[in-house]
């Protein structure tokens, strides 16, 4: 499959494992899933499960039952996807036979109905599937009635198939995606920490932090931006579960979804036509054209991983984050002590994808379309990033914004497959508006089952009014 940047780029520049699946044939290759039931499973469950086995066998999926010999030194091989249908006692968990807490994705199957109410708000609802989750010790949701069967995830999406039984379709465009792509917190040595370094007061941020300001403000009523799911108020079976929660959270103390972020203006090189890719410089493919793009260093103002989007505090609750010469930081303001609140956002490998795709768009539009307002505005202004938990109406969207992403497969903003389709996306993004001789001015990007980010040139507060309007948010579900 060709991609307009390469894996070996992308590994370069934002450190995504070069052989990370991105396509669904990729995915079913590499994917390798245990069976591990209950005791004592339902017939139900039985068949379900058998079925899904099937399916995934007939994916190319290697899909095996369990046995002991699917042990190493008493844990599954990092990489197993671990499938346990049915209701375990502590000392059955799937939880307590993996080699560490980011190597296995579990997943819990129930023969019950989704006990979400349809009705509910996404926030409720998001709770409601996190409780679940670290009841239960696993990363998934599956639940399995005799008309339907439901998948329930970290990120508050509720996908239901009106099938008793998994079908290769499905498993394939929608399960496979999410077994393979796993959400996995940023490791916090892998960034230069700049503790009390960042001024939001300061003349350089003053009109970046008003914006911030009147953006919550203006998200503040909507059900659409999820806020705060806090570990302290989950129900765990003791505390050496609670334990284990915290540990795979990096010590946050919760879940929030959704970011705001305003990348810093920059000086914008134009691309050139390629040659030998140099140090410094990538190949990208566009609109027919192979160019050489230069990386620069970016900087981004974001919102803090675990704080309430809706009702900021400028002294606590906005850090800067970068990348200077290949390498992460992130900045913290004096008010903001050192501790779990100052790690890494899980989206942040895609929120420094979309302002490396920023850069690179505005290269190359110096070089297809000189005098583009996208590449003034971002060596002027920079640009806003959006990330929520619904969808925008197609009649929504500003003048200028091109939207990309509705057929990949159904990963979460936090993986690195959502970064290298940020990237990607853009670049098909410019390709319309190119194509349409139309001025470039930003992207919509849709994840399928996720949510959205929207990039470019309205600031937070324009972003924030234009999505809020009445009836122009779906759901996340739907």
């Amino acid at each position: 499959m060709s991609h307009p940047v390469s894996p070996a780029s992308l590994r370069h520049i934002l450190g995504i494992p070069e052989k990370t699946p991105l396509s669904l044939g990729a995915m079913c290759a590499e994917l390798r899933c245990v069976l591990y039931p209950a005791k004592t499973i339902t017939g139900r469950l039985e068949r379900f499960s058998l079925s899904l086995m099937q399916a995934l066998r007939s994916l190319g999926v290697s899909a095996e039952s369990y046995s002991p010999s699917s042990l190493v030194n008493g844990r599954f091989s990092p990489g197993t996807v671990i499938l346990a249908p049915g209701i375990f006692l502590d000392d059955e968990l799937a939880i307590n036979r993996v080699s560490t807490l980011h190597n296995n994705i579990i997943v819990g199957i129930y023969d019950e109905p989704s006990p979400l109410d349809e009705n509910a708000l996404p926030q409720m609802r998001l709770d409601a599937i996190v409780r679940r989750l670290a009841r239960d010790m696993v990363h998934i949701l599956v639940f399995v009635t005799d008309e339907s069967w439901t998948i329930c995830t970290m990120n508050g999406g509720v996908i239901t198939f009106n099938t008793p039984l998994p079908s290769r379709k499905d498993v394939r465009n929608t399960l496979v995606p999410k077994l393979t792509a796993q959400v996995v917190p940023p490791k916090p040595e892998d960034f230069d920490f700049r503790h009390g370094e960042l001024s939001v007061t300061s003349a350089e941020y003053m009109e970046a932090a008003d914006d911030f300001l009147t953006c919550s403000r203006n998200w503040s009523s909507s059900s659409f931006l999820l806020t705060h799911t806090s570990t302290e108020e989950l129900d765990y079976r003791n505390d050496f579960y609670r334990k284990i929660v915290a540990r795979y959270l990096d010590q946050r103390s919760g879940m929030s979804y959704g970011f705001f972020a305003r990348q810093l203006p920059l000086p914008v090189k134009p691309a050139t036509v390629a040659g030998n890719e140099e140090n410094g410089w990538i190949a990208v493919r566009v609109a027919g054209n192979t160019l050489l793009v230069p990386v620069p260093d970016v900087r981004v103002l974001t919102t803090r991983s675990g704080c309430r989007k809706h009702e900021l505090n400028l002294k606590t609750d906005l850090i800067e984050i970068g990348l200077e010469k290949g390498n992460a930081y992130l900045k913290t303001s004096p008010g903001l002590p050192d501790g779990p609140t100052t790690r890494p956002s899980f989206d942040t490998l895609t929120i420094l994808a979309h302002a490396l795709g920023n850069a690179f768009i505005a290269s190359i539009l110096k070089v297809l379309k000189p005098g583009s307002i996208f590449s003034e505005r971002l060596e002027k202004k920079g640009a806003s990033m959006t990330h929520w938990h619904g969808y925008p109406e197609s009649a929504a969207l500003p003048e200028g914004y091109f939207m990309h992403g509705k057929n990949n497969p159904p990963v979460s903003c936090s993986t690195p497959q959502s970064a290298a389709y940020s990237l990607f996306g853009k670049i098909e993004a410019l390709e319309q508006a190119l194509g349409a001789g139309k001025e470039y001015l930003g992207d919509v990007h849709i994840e399928p089952n996720h949510g959205t980010n929207i990039v470019g040139t309205l600031n937070l507060a324009e972003t924030a009014r234009l999505l809020n309007r009445p009836a122009l948010s779906e759901n996340l579900a739907e």
